[in-house]
C-alpha cells in the first residue's frame, strides 16, 4: 500500500486571529474536516446523485437565490454560479431559461454534474484565487453554501484575507454594472458574517444580509445580497422569510418530502408549489440547437457558426 501524505486539519481565520477557540458544535463543519477539494471527493459527489434531502434543499436554496436576483420577467440572462457542484443549483437556473457558467475546485463535482448532462458551461477554478472571466460578463451571480470555505486557511502560505478580497474583487468586475450577486452560505460565528461582509463593502459592492427564518434552528439561511456598480436609491434587500411563524411549516415541509427516489432533483421538487415552469425544448430538437448557440455567443465564444435553414437538421447516412 502507498503512504499518503497527513494533511493538516484546515485552521479556522477567527481562531488565529481572535485566540479563541471556534464554536464547538461546528466540529462537524465540512470546512474543519479538510480542504473543499478533497471533501468533495467521488464518494460526496455521488450522494449528490441520489440523495434526495440534499437534492432538494439545494433547490430551495438555489430558487431563494434566484428570487432574490429580481431579474426582469420574461428575458434570458448569463448567470454565474460560484460553486456550482453537480449543477443542481444551475438546474433551477436552465428552468427559468437563463444561461450559466458555473465553478468550482472539486474535480469530482464537476464530473458528476456532466454526467448529469447539465446546459450550463463547467469551470474548474479556485474561487480564492479570482474568478477567471472577462469584464461585465454575467447579468448575475448566485452562490450556495459555498464563500464560508474562503475563511479557512488549509496551509501556512494561504490568507483569508486574500482569498475573500481576490474572490469578491473578481466577482465586482466579472458582473456589470448594476447586476447583482447572491450569495447564500454557513457562518461558523458572528466574526466571520462580520468579515465576509466587510470583504464585499471594501471591494465596491453595496448591499447586505438577509437572513431568512431567524428563529429557526434547522430552516435558517443566510444570504449575502450586493449590487454591484454605483449607489442605486430605488435598490433595496428583499425581504426576509419566517417573520409570520413559517418556520415550523418549513421544516416540517423539509420532513415530509425526504424521500432517497432517484438521481434527479426533478422527483423530489417544489411538491405542491404549484408554480408553472418554462418547458425545456427537447434534447438534439432545432430550438435545443439554437439555444445552445445563443448561450455560447452570450459567453463570448467566437467559433459558433449562424443559425441557417440546416441547424440541426438531420443528414442522410453515409456509406
Amino acid at each position: 500500500f502507498k503512504l499518503q501524505e497527513k494533511r493538516p486539519r484546515p485552521r479556522s481565520l477567527l481562531a488565529e486571529t481572535s485566540g479563541r477557540h471556534p464554536l464547538r458544535c461546528t466540529m462537524s463543519r465540512p470546512e474543519l474536516q479538510a480542504p473543499a477539494e478533497i471533501f468533495y471527493g467521488e464518494t460526496e459527489a455521488r450522494k449528490y446523485l441520489h440523495n434526495s434531502r440534499m437534492i432538494q434543499v439545494q433547490g430551495q436554496m438555489a430558487e431563494r437565490a434566484l428570487e432574490m436576483l429580481n431579474l426582469p420577467e420574461g428575458g434570458q440572462f448569463l448567470l454565474l454560479d460560484v460553486g456550482c457542484g453537480t449543477g443542481l443549483s444551475g438546474e433551477v437556473l436552465e428552468e427559468e431559461g437563463h444561461w450559466w457558467v458555473g465553478t468550482d475546485i472539486s474535480r469530482d463535482m464537476l464530473t458528476v454534474a456532466q454526467e448529469r448532462e447539465v446546459e450550463g458551461g463547467l469551470v474548474h477554478d479556485d474561487m480564492g484565487c479570482g474568478l477567471p472571466f472577462r469584464d461585465g460578463l454575467f447579468d448575475g451571480a448566485i452562490s450556495i453554501s459555498a464563500i464560508q470555505w474562503l475563511c479557512h486557511a488549509e496551509t501556512s502560505e494561504q490568507n483569508p484575507r486574500k482569498r475573500l478580497k481576490l474572490f469578491f474583487e473578481s466577482l465586482y468586475k466579472t458582473l456589470r454594472r448594476g447586476a447583482r450577486a447572491v450569495l447564500q452560505f454557513y457562518p461558523q460565528n458572528p466574526e466571520q458574517l462580520q468579515l465576509i461582509t466587510a470583504s464585499a463593502m471594501r471591494a465596491g459592492f453595496g448591499g447586505g444580509v438577509v437572513v431568512d427564518f431567524p428563529h429557526s434552528t434547522r430552516a435558517k439561511k443566510y444570504f449575502l445580497c450586493l449590487l454591484a456598480g454605483q449607489p442605486d436609491p430605488n435598490f433595496s434587500l428583499p425581504t426576509a422569510m419566517g417573520s409570520d411563524g413559517m418556520e415550523q411549516e418549513e421544516e416540517a415541509g423539509e420532513r415530509r418530502h425526504v424521500q432517497n427516489v432517484g438521481r434527479s432533483r426533478q422527483h423530489a421538487k417544489r411538491a405542491g408549489a404549484g408554480i408553472k415552469k418554462r418547458k425545456r425544448p427537447e434534447m438534439k430538437s432545432r430550438d435545443w440547437v439554437v439555444h445552445k448557440k445563443e448561450g455560447q455567443r452570450k459567453q463570448g465564444k467566437f467559433a459558433v457558426r449562424p443559425d441557417t435553414k440546416y441547424t440541426a437538421r438531420s443528414r442522410r447516412p453515409q456509406f
